[in-house]
């Protein structure tokens, strides 16, 4: 039984990558899996000056600790100009300074959705580059297109190849585990 992390890399309290986390989650068994909604860590922009008068929270250094403590990580990144957000390059920027290999030996299933037809793949491609560079691994990639027409939060996935698609990631994220 592996340890697994969960959460989406947006801190909107209506993230649609927080609810492709959530039905993600709820297909796995026999592993620990923790869910975090980021929502409840807020961070301030990263600047050296700050760092360099405040040092680090209390909530940045756990949840450094909570990363480093799991083998695989559940991720969902959104997209805001076929970018990550700003919320989620600002995590990855503070937890690098913290410790730049916070990801050392961690397994990742990466995934993006949103409301377009693109389903967040450049802020997908932008992640799965970047994660390496902190020590991760990406095991397998999933993006949703159209989410409001692909999702239903009480049956999941709605199009069959999508859903067929999804297993597949996550299978081949757990087997690696």
């Amino acid at each position: 039984m592996a340890a697994i992390l969960a959460f989406a890399g947006s801190n909107s309290s209506t993230s649609i990558n927080f609810k492709l986390v959530n039905y993600t989650v709820s297909l796995v068994s026999g592993h620990a899996v923790r869910t975090l909604n980021m929502v409840d860590y807020p961070f301030p922009m990263f600047s050296e000056d700050y760092e360099r008068e405040n040092g680090y929270s209390n909530s940045l250094i756990e949840l450094k600790n909570d990363i480093q403590n799991v083998e695989g990580l559940i991720l969902s990144v959104n997209e805001h100009n076929g970018n990550p957000s700003a919320y989620f390059k600002n995590l990855m920027d503070w937890l690098s300074r913290v410790d730049r290999n916070f990801l050392e030996n961690t397994k990742v299933l990466l995934m993006a959705t949103s409301g377009g037809k693109r389903g967040g793949v450049g802020s997908l491609e932008v992640v799965k580059n970047m994660l390496p560079r902190f020590g991760a691994e990406v095991i397998a990639t999933f993006s949703l297109p159209s989410f409001r027409e692909n999702f239903d939060v009480a049956k999941g996935i709605l199009d069959e190849d999508l859903a067929e698609s999804h297993r597949r990631a996550l299978d081949e994220f757990l087997n690696a585990l």
